[in-house]
């Protein structure tokens, strides 16, 4: 049998981030400002961004540097294992060699902490006191509120409020840290107030706390922004996981005939499959890039290729992207972190483009396959993970069937060890299917500001 875990040392961590912008055939277009509907530039982003970040944001350049403060940072979970799932190839009968990158063992549980850390680092280097956020499931607060404290920041957190009360862990880990969180929609700004007078009992959603947390950040001096996805700098930090998996792979003998990851946003998706993009665009190589989603909010199978506002409130700049529209309400789905309306501009083009594959699960499959993989590897999935295990479940049946040892790599993003719970739920029998309704699809996407792209 060969090895179960592939591992580097810290010396062999990537000392660069891949920009995939490089390599696109086609780039995203521009993202365009709220107001007067031009093209956003740098100096549109300045009160809540630092300049380095938008930097990065813009950039053509296929390598930039990561900062050694931040490697410092890295190496205390980085390089992350890969790990061969023998068991779980065993359980399904398959051929196939199932690989999984394993990104829970970073002390915030999921691969967010990739991105929390330069965000925090970059914000300190240009003065910046305070950072604001949103979360969904919690896993990107509880990295920011890490890397804050870290940094010695300031960490305000909307958090949805439907995961507010699913995931309350979440929030202590983040309070542990030293971060202050809200359940969004909250009374603490001037778009959750709107919410709640008119639906006192909204559950939230990623778009509405985005809007609470741009709002706070635009209104103090010593006060940034911080996305956990969708953008093309965080996408950019996450690229680290494909990097090394890549390498990973090279020594266990093998290249991957198809690559998969959840995708609510965009970043861990973006992290894993972009190093493997180039591999496709610029060395021909046969692989293929499956980003997958909730049936319940299926952004890239089902929502339009259009201009979209990243938020409710129409804060943020319309950005070229597959969307259900801005003001769509997810159900209340266990996998928060997957619960956005909008998908990164560069996933979104390159999914138009071919590149990328999309596919929608229902909950109740993905939480039988993370059940099969917990019991099968041992590790207690994220909800929002177990969509790839889903996935790659599904690809190594399909070999079984062909009768072909197909390679499967998959990002096992964060572990569920906070959100049992909703595995509490599942076993019970209480947890239901949400497949989006067309009627209720058609009427949120009336709403688009911008006209489809094609």
């Amino acid at each position: 049998m060969s090895e179960t875990k592939i591992l580097l040392t810290e010396k062999e961590m990537p000392t660069h981030w891949y920009n995939i912008q490089a390599d696109m055939p086609q780039l995203p277009r521009p993202p365009l400002h709220p107001a007067t509907g031009n093209p956003v530039g740098p100096d549109d982003l300045k009160a809540i961004f630092p300049m380095s970040l938008i930097e990065q944001e813009m950039t053509r350049e296929r390598w930039v540097e990561i900062p050694e403060e931040v490697r410092e940072i890295y190496r205390l979970w980085r390089p992350s294992p890969l790990y061969r799932a023998h068991r779980l190839e065993k359980a399904l009968d398959t051929p196939a060699r199932i690989f999984y990158k394993y990104e829970g063992v970073s002390p915030a549980g999921s691969h967010k902490l990739n991105t929390a850390v330069p965000q925090a680092y970059f914000n300190k280097k240009e003065g910046i006191k305070r950072l604001t956020t949103e979360t969904g499931a919690g896993q990107w607060g509880v990295a920011l509120s890490q890397a804050c404290n870290f940094f010695g920041l300031e960490c305000t957190v909307y958090m949805v409020r439907v995961s507010y009360h699913q995931k309350p862990y979440r929030r202590s880990m983040m309070e542990v840290f030293g971060a202050r969180v809200y359940a969004s929609p909250s009374e603490q700004t001037a778009a959750g107030r709107k919410i709640l007078s008119a639906e006192p009992d909204s559950p939230g959603s990623l778009g509405i706390a985005i809007s609470e947390a741009v709002e706070d950040a635009a209104g103090r001096e010593d006060t940034n922004y911080a996305l956990g996805s969708v953008l093309n700098h965080v996408l950019l930090h996450q690229t680290v996981i494909g990097l090394e998996a890549r390498e990973q792979m090279a020594r266990a003998g093998y290249y991957p005939d198809v690559v998969i990851a959840c995708c609510g946003g965009g970043s861990n998706f973006g992290g894993l499959a972009f190093p493997f993009a180039h591999d496709k665009l610029v060395r021909g190589a046969k692989v293929r890039l499956v980003a997958v989603e909730p049936s319940a909010c299926p952004t890239l199978t089902r929502g339009k290729f259009a201009y979209d506002y990243g938020d409710v409130a129409g804060l943020t700049p319309l950005l070229p992207m597959y969307t259900l529209g801005a003001e769509f309400m997810p159900p209340g789905i266990h996998a928060g972190g997957l619960r956005y309306h909008g998908d990164s501009p560069l996933v979104s083009q390159l999914v138009h483009d071919g590149v990328v594959e999309a596919r929608a699960f229902n909950q109740t499959d993905v939480f039988q396959s993370a059940i099969m993989f917990a019991r099968s590897e041992g590790i207690v999935p994220a909800p929002e993970s177990a969509h790839a295990i889903a996935c790659a479940i599904k690809e190594a049946l399909a070999a079984r069937e062909a009768g072909e040892a197909r390679t499967i790599l998959f990002n096992l993003s964060g572990h569920g060890f906070l959100d049992l719970p909703s595995y509490d739920a599942y076993l019970a029998g209480k947890l239901e299917d949400y497949p989006l309704p067309e009627e209720e699809l058609a009427r949120s996407l009336s709403r688009l500001p911008g006209v489809a792209l094609g």
